[in-house]
């Protein structure tokens, strides 16, 4: 007799949650599902609510920083731009599944369903289901907000300084001029912008010991360059374009005394006896500062030149260039902006750092002379120069029907391709070009 044996089925074995005692499949963590849910939520850290930016007029929804995109409802398009506003957080756990929760299309409301994994308690992975509300705001574009608007600007811009002279505005507006910034403006404006209270003033506060109204004229009798100067150490960076010199002055003012002052200046290479200068009286001036008064009275300068003066209608009558200005409202104006504004064209004629960053037109109203006049005053050579151009539409149309007139009396035997177009100004031929002869007879 024989027997048959069967193979006896084997089951995995069975162990107990450490936490509750039901009976599991062993795991790394050796807790139940439901435990290790109670005590652990790979969600957190990601909002449960998020609000998204829609607009009416143009159905597209803002995706940051700039940016508005066409999307449909439950799209995938629209599901990338509503995980990518809660990217960050998504980065710490790996996202299995998204799928949007259907909603009423009228309640300005999107649920996402998201399916994450992230491991736990000694290796174990996991999983957990939940939705996320975002909120849709109604928002205007930026596109749909110009149309709407008639007189739409997008930013406000004020510029304000505390000073004796207007020479950073002047040369504000130039590069302003220059960049073309002011063409997309809708207003610029001129006013006097206000003084600082005192409280504000004293918790900042700013010294300056003279202001350019306090310049005063001398007359330089004797000038020697110093040649051989010893510099310590420490004593810093060389100027090419200075010349150290030891001057005697006089003021004009007190030209029927005797009382001349001695001083080192920068500007030994430019003056000579005879020749005026604008400068700083520290000897008759009243110095209210700490940091002078600290200093030994010996090593204070009695004066303080600051540059050479020239006669200034010569300048003005020999300045063969201009700047242009922009269309703004003035308020409140004074009578020294005339004589500020001068003080600028000056500065540009002096120094050529400061007008490299301006385009300079030629006056042609005035005759071209050479770079420096008799006194030797710097100007600006005609290679720094801009044409500007204003040409007439009806001028134009003149020449060109000129020409074309000519073409019709001599066709028959020149028959020109081009013509050679002159654009004639009131004074002189500003610009020529070569057109076709098909070009000309359109333009008439």
């Amino acid at each position: 007799m024989e027997y048959l044996t069967e193979a006896a089925e084997r089951s995995p074995g069975r162990i107990l949650c450490c936490e509750c005692g039901v009976p599991i499949s062993p795991n790394p963590a050796n807790i139940c599902v439901a435990c290790l849910r109670s005590k652990v939520d790979i969600s957190q850290g990601i909002p449960k609510q998020v609000s998204i930016s829609f607009c009416k007029q143009c159905q597209r929804y803002f995706q940051p920083p700039g940016t508005w995109i066409q999307c449909a409802l439950e799209s995938r398009e629209l599901l990338a731009l509503c995980l990518k506003k809660i990217k960050a957080p998504l980065s710490k756990v790996r996202l299995v599944d998204a799928s949007f929760v259907w909603t009423e299309p009228h309640s300005k409301r999107l649920k996402v369903k998201l399916t994450v994994q992230k491991e736990v308690m000694n290796g174990a992975i996991l999983q957990q289901v939940f939705v996320v509300d975002y909120v849709v705001q109604s928002q205007m574009c930026g596109d749909c907000h110009r149309v709407e608007a008639k007189d739409f600007w997008k930013a406000v811009v004020q510029v304000r300084q505390k000073t004796l002279h207007k020479k950073t505005f002047y040369y504000l507006e130039q590069l302003i001029l220059k960049y073309g910034m002011h063409q997309n403006t809708l207003r610029i404006k001129e006013i006097h912008v206000a003084d600082i209270d005192g409280s504000t003033f004293w918790s900042h506060p700013f010294n300056s010991l003279c202001h350019p109204k306090q310049l005063e004229e001398f007359i330089v009798m004797d000038c020697s360059i110093v040649r051989d100067l010893k510099r310590s150490a420490g004593a810093g960076m060389i100027s090419k374009k200075h010349t150290l010199g030891e001057v005697w002055v006089q003021k004009t003012s007190e030209m029927n005394t005797d009382k001349q002052y001695f001083c080192r200046t920068h500007l030994g290479h430019l003056l000579n006896p005879g020749d005026l200068v604008l400068g700083f009286d520290l000897a008759n001036c009243n110095l209210n500062d700490e940091h002078v008064n600290k200093m030994n009275a010996d090593r204070v300068p009695d004066v303080v030149l600051i540059k050479k003066s020239y006669d200034r209608t010569k300048r003005q009558r020999r300045r063969n260039w201009k700047l242009k200005e922009l269309a703004r409202d003035r308020e409140n104006m004074d009578t020294d902006d005339e004589r500020q504004y001068q003080d600028f064209l000056e500065d540009l004629e002096e120094d050529e750092a400061i007008r490299k960053n301006i385009n300079i037109y030629r006056d042609p109203a005035i005759p071209v002379e050479s770079d420096t006049d008799d006194e030797g005053a710097p100007r600006i050579s005609l290679a720094e120069m801009l044409e500007d151009l204003h040409i007439s539409q009806d001028a134009t149309v003149e020449v060109v029907a000129i020409l074309c007139e000519f073409s019709r009396c001599s066709s028959e035997m020149f028959a020109p391709i081009l013509f050679f177009v002159c654009f004639i100004t009131e004074n002189s031929c500003s610009q020529m070009c070569v057109l076709p002869k098909s070009d000309v007879m359109n333009k008439v």
